[in-house]
């Protein structure tokens, strides 16, 4: 089979299970509905403002890259919760972490949106 993988899984299967996990995540962490929100204010506001192709790639990367870290986040937490129900001071940091992860990213996601847009005002204006 000229597209499978080496586990024999063709790319069409394996899109459909990275679908289902997307989804999985999306389901699975209330801070997903928080981004989106964010998410379509930014892209509401953007079209609004009539944003450059420039411009619409930042923003996008951005959400894009919070979007991950939360799917990321989302992953560990359901892994860890596998692993094991007591507490564990490993899993616990592990999950901090990628709890950190995404404030970064959601942080690092506000700044560029703040100067993406505060500058296409200063050109509108």
């Amino acid at each position: 089979m000229a597209n499978a993988g080496r586990d024999g899984a063709s790319w069409r299967r394996k899109f459909g299970r990275a679908i289902h996990g997307m989804a999985v995540g999306i389901r699975s962490e209330s801070s997903f509905a928080v981004h989106f929100f964010a998410a379509a204010v930014v892209l509401v506001a953007g079209g609004m403002l009539r944003m450059c192709v420039a411009e619409w790639a930042v923003l996008l990367l951005s959400i894009t890259i919070v979007m991950t870290a939360e799917l990321f986040n989302s992953a560990l937490e359901r892994m860890a919760r596998a692993v094991s129900k007591e507490h564990n001071p490993h899993l616990a940091d592990a999950l901090d972490t990628s709890s950190g992860a995404v404030l970064a990213a959601a942080v690092g996601a506000a700044v560029v949106g703040t100067l993406v847009f505060l500058n296409r005002l200063w050109e509108v204006l």
